[in-house]
C-alpha cells in the first residue's frame, strides 16, 4: 500500500463565505475547479485603494476550499490522514461536516487524522477549508492567500510510523566513513498488543543498499514506542555544495510476516561546525556563508510557486556565487528546501518574525494603535508558538541543507525596554546607528536595562522558551536569531539562548563584540549587498559570512509607493532577471570563474564626476560607497545615448585589469588595484556603436560589451526547457526579447506584447521585471521592460506540443515550441 498520494488535484473554490460551505450535502458543482497550491491574491489586479503597500497592493479576502475523494481501501485496517504544507492564514477545515480544527499560522504544516470521519458505505467524502486572509495587510510583505502549498493524503496501517516519525542524524563524518543514526517512532492502532520487526535499508545515492539494521519492537495498544538504529557507512558520499549526495533509508515494519508500513527518508551525510573564532566549517573545510535572504513569493505565480520557478531563481543565485539561503522570515515549503537538498544550497530556516508583540505593518516597528487589517500572528503566538515551531522541525529536520534554525528575526524593535536600554533612541546621541557604536557601552546598556520599568513581556526568556522547544527537537544544529540590536541582546540574556548571535546591519560591531564576547559566534544574518559589507567579513575570519537583504526582488514593504509593489534591494529582479549588484557580488563570490560587467549612465545621473585637477573620471563621494544602501546606484545596460554625450561607464570585474574599447578603439587599461570601492570608471563621450570591457589577470580572461540598437524590428523567445515532463508540475519560462534588424537587444524602447497558447499545458503569467508593473500577472499581454517580458506555462498531463507565439504591432510573429511527453 503507498503511504502517500498527491492530494493537490480535483478541488472547488468560491471567495465567498457561508457555514452551509462546511456541510457534506452542500452543492458546489458550481464553483470553480482547480488544482493546488493556489493563491487567490496573486489573481487579483493591484488595487491603490483598497490594497496595502506592505503586502504589495493585492488585496486578500475569505475564500472557501472544497475536495471530494472516496474512502481509501482497507476499511478498519487503515488510518487516513490529510498533510498541508502550508495555508495562509486563518484555517478552519472540516471533514464530511466534522469540524477538525483551526490554525491561524500561514507557514506551519498541519495535519489531522480523517479515519473517524469518513465515509464506510461508499459514498463521497468532502473536505472543506475556510481561509480568513480579511486581515491582508498582516504581514510586513507579500503573503499571498488560500492554499499555496502541497497537499497530501496520507493512508497508514494501524501499527506505522507516523508523519515526520524518522529523524537521521550523522554524529561522526569523515571521507572514510560516517556514523549514522535513525530514531524512528513505531504507532500501534490495532487494538492489541503486536510484535514488529523494523527494518531500516540505507540506499546510497546510487541506490544500491550500503547497510541494514533490524530491531524487534513490543507495542501495546494505543501506544507508541521510540527507538534508535546506528549503523555505520564506509567511504560515504558527502552531501556537499557542489556534489549535494542524498541517501535513503527506507524504513519497513512487519508484523506476523506481512508488511504492514514502508517509510522513506531522505537524508545527507555531512558535517557542520561553527566556530567563534575561525567560522563556519563544512565536512570540515572552512567555508564562508555566501548567503541571501528570500521571501516566498516568486513575482508572476505569487506564493503558490512551482518547483520549476525556484529551480531557476536558485541557478541564477548560484551563478552569482551565492551558497546559503535564509528563508526570511518564516519557515519555507517542503518543496523549496527539497531544492535547496538536490542543489547544495544551505539553507537558515527561520520560525517567526513576531514573537510577543507586534509589528506595525505600516511603520515596520511597533504597532501604533490597534488595526484590524494589520493584526498579525503575535495574537495567536502565546498559544500556538510550540505547536508551530515543533510542527516545522518535525517535518523539516531530516534536510541535510538546514545548518540553522532561527527563532526569530529583528524582535527588539518590539520590546520597549530593549530599544531604551541601547541609547540610541532617547538620548542626546548624534550618532549614525548603522555606521557607529552604541553610545552606551556594555556595562551602561546592562545597567539601564535592569533599572528600567518591565515589559509585558520579557524577550530574553521568551527567547529561551523557543531555544529550548528548537533544542529538544534536535541538537545537531545551532539556534541563531537576526539581531536588530545585539548591543542590547548580547547583556540581557538573549544572546545567552542563542549557540550563535546573528547581526542585522551592525558589520560595525563584527570586532567590538567578538573582543567582548569571545566564546560567541557571530555573523552577519541580515546585510546590504554591497562591497563594504563582504570586505568586512572576508577581513575577519571569526565572521561565518552574511546574508544579503535580498536575493530577489518581493512584492510588498513598500507603503505609499504606488505604483511601486515590490522592493528593489535584489540582486535579481520580480521576474528573476540579473541586476548590477548581481555582478559585482558575482565579481566577489567567484572569484574563481573570470567575470565582467559593463554598465552606462549618463554623467549627470551618475554618482561619478569629472575631476578638475586631475581630468579623470571619481566618485563624486569617494567614501560613498562605505555606506552604501540597500538599492544600487542607478545603471544602464544599454549604449544609447546623445552623440557626443559625457557617459560615465563602470565595470565590476574580479579580473586584475579591463581595457575598454569604443568601436575598436583602445579607451585605455586600468587596474582594479586602484579602485578602492571595485568599480572599474571611464568617462567617454558617446558614440553609436559598441562599447566592449575586456578583462585580464587573476581569475583570467572575460568580455562584455554594449551595442547601441535601434528601432525593434523582430521578437525573440527563448525557452529555459524546451522539453517538459507531462506531469502536470513541470513548468518552462519564456523570455521575449526584442531585437532590431542587426539581431541586436532592444533595450531602451518597449513594445506591448501579446502572447497565444495552444497545447495541453496551464498559462501561469507574465511580467517584465520592473518592479513599478501593476500590470495583472494572469493576462496574455504585457509591456516590456528593457525590451524584455517573461511567461511562465506549466505542463499538463498528456503529451503533445505546446506552441507559444508572441505578437506585436509592427513585428513579425515569433512561435516557439514545448515538448511535452
Amino acid at each position: 500500500m503507498k503511504r502517500e498520494k498527491d492530494f493537490n488535484f480535483g478541488w472547488r473554490f468560491a471567495l465567498e463565505d457561508e457555514t452551509r460551505f462546511s456541510g457534506q450535502g452542500f452543492d458546489d458543482s458550481k464553483w470553480r475547479e482547480l488544482r493546488l497550491p493556489h493563491d487567490w491574491s496573486v489573481g487579483f489586479s493591484f488595487d491603490k485603494e483598497k490594497g496595502e503597500g506592505a503586502t504589495g497592493y493585492l488585496v486578500g479576502g475569505i475564500g472557501w476550499y472544497r475536495k471530494h475523494f472516496p474512502t481509501p481501501e482497507g476499511g478498519d485496517d487503515v488510518s487516513t490522514f490529510v498533510v498541508f504544507d502550508g495555508v495562509y492564514n486563518n484555517s478552519e477545515f472540516w471533514v464530511n461536516g466534522h469540524k477538525l480544527g483551526f490554525h491561524p499560522y500561514g507557514y506551519s504544516p498541519i495535519k489531522y487524522d480523517l479515519t473517524p470521519y469518513l465515509t464506510k458505505d461508499g459514498s463521497d467524502n468532502v473536505i472543506a477549508v475556510r481561509v480568513d486572509h480579511s486581515r491582508y495587510c498582516d504581514s510586513r510583505w507579500y503573503t499571498g492567500s488560500g492554499i499555496y502549498r502541497n497537499v497530501k493524503l496520507v493512508t497508514v496501517s494501524k501499527v506505522h510510523v507516523p508523519i515526520w516519525g524518522t529523524f537521521v542524524t550523522t554524529p561522526e563524518v569523515s571521507a572514510e566513513k560516517a556514523e549514522v543514526s535513525l530514531e524512528y517512532k513505531l504507532r500501534n492502532d490495532s487494538g492489541q498488543a503486536v510484535e514488529a520487526k523494523v527494518t531500516t535499508r540505507f540506499y546510497c545515492p546510487g541506490r544500491y543498499e550500503v547497510a541494514s539494521v533490524t530491531d524487534m519492537v513490543s507495542l501495546s495498544a494505543g501506544s507508541e514506542a521510540t527507538r534508535n538504529q546506528k549503523t555505520s557507512i564506509a567511504n560515504p558520499h558527502r552531501w556537499d555544495l557542489e556534489t549535494p549526495e542524498l541517501y535513503k533509508a527506507v524504513t519497513t515494519v512487519i508484523v506476523d510476516d506481512e508488511i504492514l508500513d514502508t517509510y522513506d527518508t531522505v537524508f545527507g551525510i555531512r558535517s557542520i561546525r561553527f566556530d567563534p573564532n575561525e567560522g563556519f566549517f563544512l565536512n570540515g573545510r572552512n567555508e564562508l556563508i555566501k548567503g541571501v535572504c528570500l521571501h516566498h513569493d516568486a513575482g508572476l505565480v505569487g506564493a503558490a510557486v512551482p518547483k520549476e520557478v525556484w529551480r531557476r531563481r536558485f541557478q541564477a543565485l548560484k551563478d552569482g556565487g551565492c551558497n546559503a539561503i535564509r528563508i526570511a522570515h518564516n519557515p519555507g515549503s517542503t518543496e523549496f528546501i527539497d531544492l535547496c537538498d538536490e542543489m547544495g544550497l544551505l539553507v537558515q530556516n527561520e520560525f517567526f518574525d513576531e514573537w510577543d508583540n507586534p509589528k506595525d505593518k505600516r511603520l515596520n516597528k511597533e504597532e501604533q494603535e490597534p488595526d484590524y487589517l494589520s493584526e498579525g500572528y503575535t495574537r495567536y503566538f502565546q498559544e500556538w508558538a510550540e505547536a508551530d515551531l515543533k510542527a516545522v522541525m518535525l517535518r523539516d529536520r531530516n534536510h541535510p541543507s538546514i545548518i540553522q534554525w532561527s527563532i526569530g528575526n529583528e524582535i527588539e524593535w518590539t520590546y520597549p525596554r530593549d530599544v531604551a536600554a541601547t541609547g540610541f533612541f532617547n538620548m542626546s546621541w548624534e550618532g549614525n546607528y548603522f555606521w557607529e557604536h552604541p553610545p552606551r557601552n556594555f556595562e551602561e546598556i546592562k545597567e539601564a536595562y535592569d533599572n528600567s520599568p518591565a515589559d509585558n513581556y520579557t524577550l530574553a526568556d521568551t527567547a529561551k522558551k523557543l531555544a529550548a522547544w528548537t533544542r529538544e527537537l534536535d541538537t545537531s544544529r545551532p539556534v541563531i536569531a537576526n539581531c536588530i540590536l545585539p548591543s542590547v541582546s548580547h547583556v540581557t540574556g538573549y544572546g545567552e539562548a542563542l549557540d550563535i548571535v546573528g547581526y542585522s546591519y551592525r558589520r560595525v560591531m563584527y570586532d567590538l563584540c567578538h573582543e567582548n564576547f569571545p566564546d560567541k559566534v557571530i555573523m552577519g544574518t541580515e546585510n546590504l549587498g554591497q562591497w563594504h559589507e563582504w570586505k568586512a567579513i572576508e577581513e575577519r575570519p571569526h565572521i561565518c559570512g552574511t546574508f544579503l537583504w535580498t536575493g530577489i526582488d518581493y512584492m510588498g514593504e513598500v507603503n505609499k509607493q504606488w505604483p511601486v509593489k515590490a522592493l528593489a534591494a535584489g540582486l535579481l529582479d520580480v521576474g528573476g532577471f540579473k541586476k548590477p549588484s548581481f555582478h559585482m557580488m558575482k565579481t566577489l563570490w567567484n572569484k574563481e570563474e573570470p567575470h565582467v560587467y559593463l554598465a552606462t549612465q549618463t554623467l549627470e545621473k551618475s554618482i561619478n564626476k569629472i575631476d578638475e585637477e586631475s581630468g579623470e573620471i571619481v566618485a563624486k563621494d569617494p567614501k560613498a560607497w562605505e555606506q552604501a544602501l540597500w538599492i544600487w546606484h542607478d545603471m544602464n545596460e544599454s549604449w544609447n545615448y546623445e552623440e557626443g554625450e559625457m557617459i560615465a561607464a563602470e565595470v565590476y570585474s574580479n579580473c586584475e585589469e579591463v581595457e575598454l574599447f569604443l568601436n575598436g578603439e583602445s579607451l585605455g587599461v586600468k587596474r582594479l588595484e586602484d579602485f578602492e570601492d571595485r568599480i572599474y570608471k571611464w568617462a567617454v563621450p558617446f558614440a553609436a556603436g559598441k562599447l566592449e570591457a575586456v578583462g585580464r589577470g587573476g581569475a583570467g580572461e572575460s568580455s562584455c560589451s554594449r551595442i547601441t540598437d535601434g528601432d525593434a524590428a523582430a521578437i525573440e523567445l527563448s525557452v529555459d526547457k524546451p522539453k517538459l515532463a507531462a506531469d502536470s508540475y513541470d513548468a518552462a519560462h519564456i523570455v521575449a526579447q526584442l531585437k532590431d534588424v542587426d539581431g541586436n537587444d532592444v533595450v531602451c524602447s518597449e513594445a506591448e506584447i501579446k502572447f497565444e497558447v495552444s497545447g495541453d499545458c496551464e498559462w501561469l503569467g507574465v511580467d517584465n521585471g520592473a518592479r513599478d508593473n501593476v500590470q495583472d500577472f494572469q493576462a496574455k499581454k504585457i509591456v516590456t521592460n528593457r525590451g524584455r517580458c517573461l511567461a511562465i506555462v506549466r505542463a499538463g498531463s498528456e503529451a503533445s506540443n505546446v506552441t507559444v507565439t508572441a505578437k506585436a504591432e509592427g513585428l513579425p510573429d515569433a512561435v516557439a515550441t514545448i515538448e511535452i511527453g
